[in-house]
């Protein structure tokens, strides 16, 4: 495994920039909702293979697509005229050793279960077609999956990339706060008309910040105009409150801007996500693994939801990449701030990159001799936790495209 260490090239992290841009797709959103199920969908089949077989089966079910349905909302409630349709593809095992694994019976499960749960005006049976179109995987990939020796790691199933880095500014945890605030369950329990599909875009220019925030109303609560224009001016407050408690100030909060409520140009919805009707979505178009868009910030474009938990490097380095540079912010600290950049190599044990590459701010902290050994070593165990026990706990910040 190659390791390079290095100073960070922007000292003291992205808020000693002029410029930070922060977004993110929250958990209605069509994006985030493909995120969920395939990932739900691959929870599942992990959990049928390990409770059938004894071990995982080779499955990567990364591949999920959102078309909208037809919708028409109305002040007090409205109606869904075609429902959403969801695409539900990849790979996975369906037979083994003789035995049928009921593949498309499980995604259907799934989905409409992470519907319920989590979509409080959403109606699966009513609002939701599930079509599941895997098919086994390529028999260099399956015979990859299965050539694990026990006790040993597993090997990598592709060539990709994973970043990281830490610790967040205060714009990126205000934006994955206010988020979770607007939809935690008692905020629902409090406010039923407001729906899950959230959209925030964080600007910072300077000192001045600018949230621009996109909330779906739930018609059925919503009698009129004026309970519209009242519970968008709730939702202003709320989100403004929960922002601040991170950024110090009240920032600049634009909701819902293209409503021109003389029109009846409203975000008004019967389901409370604008996937019933004007927005379709796919699995890797929204947020990374850490729960937030950065387009300043060191990305990849791998999606890592629906990927094997065993072998997907796509998937584990870009969980394990953040959680390497908080903890070697957290454990050393004369460290400001960390990046990490690994690299696999299709077939080679996943605790053994190609690359390992650390930067660390301030610079002399990366060329503390000490201190390089250290960050080298905090690495090295926490990529062998992805498979020796005990696991590394990879479940990410509420938020993200995979977690909940």
């Amino acid at each position: 495994m190659r390791v390079i260490i290095e100073p960070l090239s922007l000292p003291g992290g992205v808020e000693e920039q002029g410029l930070e841009i922060v977004e993110l797709k929250g958990l209605g959103h069509p994006d985030t909702i493909c995120d969920h199920v395939a990932d739900a969908f691959a929870t599942a089949l992990a959990r049928e293979y390990d409770d059938r077989f004894g071990h995982v089966l080779h499955y990567n079910v990364d591949k999920a697509l959102l078309r909208a349905g037809r919708s028409r909302p109305a002040y007090g409630g409205g109606e869904v005229l075609e429902p959403i349709e969801l695409w539900l593809a990849g790979r996975a095992t369906d037979h083994f050793r003789g035995v049928s694994v009921p593949v498309a019976e499980i995604a259907e499960a799934a989905a409409r279960q992470w519907f319920r749960e989590h979509m409080h005006l959403f109606d699966d049976r009513r609002h939701l077609r599930v079509r599941c179109v895997t098919r086994p995987g390529a028999t260099e990939l399956t015979d990859l999956f299965d050539r694990r020796q026990q006790d040993a790691p597993p090997l990598a199933n592709d060539t990709s990339c994973g970043v990281g880095f830490w610790p967040l500014s205060p714009l990126e945890r205000s934006i994955l706060a206010t988020e979770r605030a607007l939809n935690a369950p008692e905020t629902k329990l409090a406010h039923p008309a407001w729906g899950e599909d959230v959209k925030i875009m964080g600007l910072r220019a300077g000192c001045v910040v600018q949230l621009t925030v996109a909330c779906a109303l739930g018609d059925a609560h919503v009698p009129g105009a004026s309970a519209y224009s009242e519970e968008c001016a709730a939702i202003v407050a709320f989100a403004s409150r929960a922002a601040a408690e991170i950024l110090g100030d009240l920032p600049s909060l634009v909701l819902n801007a293209a409503d021109d409520l003389a029109r009846g140009d409203i975000f008004l919805t019967v389901t409370g996500t604008s996937a019933e009707a004007g927005d379709d979505g796919q699995v890797g178009r929204g947020n990374r693994g850490n729960g937030i868009i950065t387009p300043l910030r060191p990305m990849t474009l791998e999606a890592t939801s629906g990927k094997n938990s065993v072998s997907h490097v796509g998937r584990l380095y870009n969980l394990v990449a953040p959680r390497i540079a908080r903890e070697i912010v957290e454990k050393r600290p004369e460290v400001d701030a960390a990046r990490c950049f690994l690299v696999s190599a299709i077939g080679q044990p996943i605790d053994a990159p190609q690359l390992l590459a650390l930067q660390l701010s301030p610079a002399d902290a990366a060329c503390n001799p000490e201190l390089r050994e250290h960050a080298q070593a905090i690495a090295r165990e926490a990529l062998t936790r992805l498979w020796c026990p005990p696991p590394l706990d990879l479940a990410p910040c509420r938020g993200s495209a995979i977690a909940r």
